[in-house]
């Protein structure tokens, strides 16, 4: 992984990644209490920031988070957009982080970091990713009406999902896509599935799983570039039939699936098209 470049406060001053910036008894820190959004910054820009700002906002609400400071958010982007070397680094991916604050509190803290584009995001987009199915152990209805499990909340608890592509890195995969126990196509761990379902590009609908601004994306600009889309359920043997299939994410944007459970997947006849579509 590569390491944070740029770290920069609410009030728009940049600090040294390696200086301490949280206390030790943030509750982001010690209890995962807290949500983050991540977008790309390319050439100067944060794509679709906007955006990922409403998102933070939904997060936050969903885990009764005083509302993040945007006006906050906004100058730390745009500090970091204006330090960052865009000549070494054409892209690098924006961390916006709002946790609770210390035990005992009633401030809230926030911050935003920056990292380049790393090597395995760049050999997933031209190469794709082999992928695991596993099991999340519940359906994605099944959480809709349960706040306390947090579904559509982008959350520091990420321990589940970060232990679920570990698992798949030791079993000679990339990624995963996560399916509830019918079977169910959910979701990655960090990305969201597309498949090309006899020329229909089909993304499973929000049933506790987070809302993909990438993916509201191509739904948006796909009609327009004569693409057809649906959002309906979708099923593990859809991947395994599927003319092609995608993981899709605000850095990674795009990534071709090539394998399922070393199921070898064929190359989308949509694939170029959709890639050009989301590139930025």
């Amino acid at each position: 992984m590569t390491a944070i470049r740029l770290v920069a406060l609410l009030d728009g001053t940049v600090v040294d990644p390696s200086q301490p910036i949280v206390r030790a008894d943030d509750q982001g820190v010690m209890r995962g209490d807290g949500v983050f959004d991540a977008t790309l910054a390319k050439a100067g820009r944060a794509h679709y920031l906007d955006a990922h700002l409403e998102r933070l906002a939904a997060s936050a609400g969903l885990l009764q988070l005083p509302a993040p400071d945007e006006a906050g958010y906004r100058r730390a982007v745009d500090a970091i957009l204006a330090a960052w070397d865009w000549d070494a680094d054409p892209e690098a991916v924006l961390r916006l982080v709002h946790t609770r604050g210390p035990e005992g509190g009633d401030e809230t803290h926030g911050w935003v970091t920056a990292l380049p584009i790393d090597d395995a995001i760049r050999r997933e987009r031209a190469e794709g990713v082999k992928v695991m199915l596993l099991n999340r152990g519940w359906e994605g209805g099944d959480v809709v009406d349960l706040p306390w499990l947090l579904p559509g909340a982008k959350s520091l608890s990420y321990g589940i999902n970060m232990a679920a592509k570990r698992h798949a890195k030791a079993h000679g995969a990339d990624d995963v896509v996560f399916v509830s126990p019918s079977g169910a196509l959910l979701e990655g761990p960090t990305s969201s599935v597309v498949l090309d379902l006899d020329g229909v590009l089909v993304t499973p609908p929000l049933d506790g799983i987070l809302r993909s601004i990438t993916v509201a994306e191509m739904l948006e600009k796909a009609p327009g570039a004569g693409l057809d889309v649906d959002v309906r359920p979708l099923h593990r043997d859809d991947l395994v039939a599927s003319r092609g299939a995608w993981l899709l994410s605000s850095g990674r944007i795009i990534a071709r699936i090539t394998h399922a459970d070393d199921v070898a997947l064929p190359t989308s006849p949509l694939d170029a098209a959709l890639t050009d579509l989301l590139t930025p």
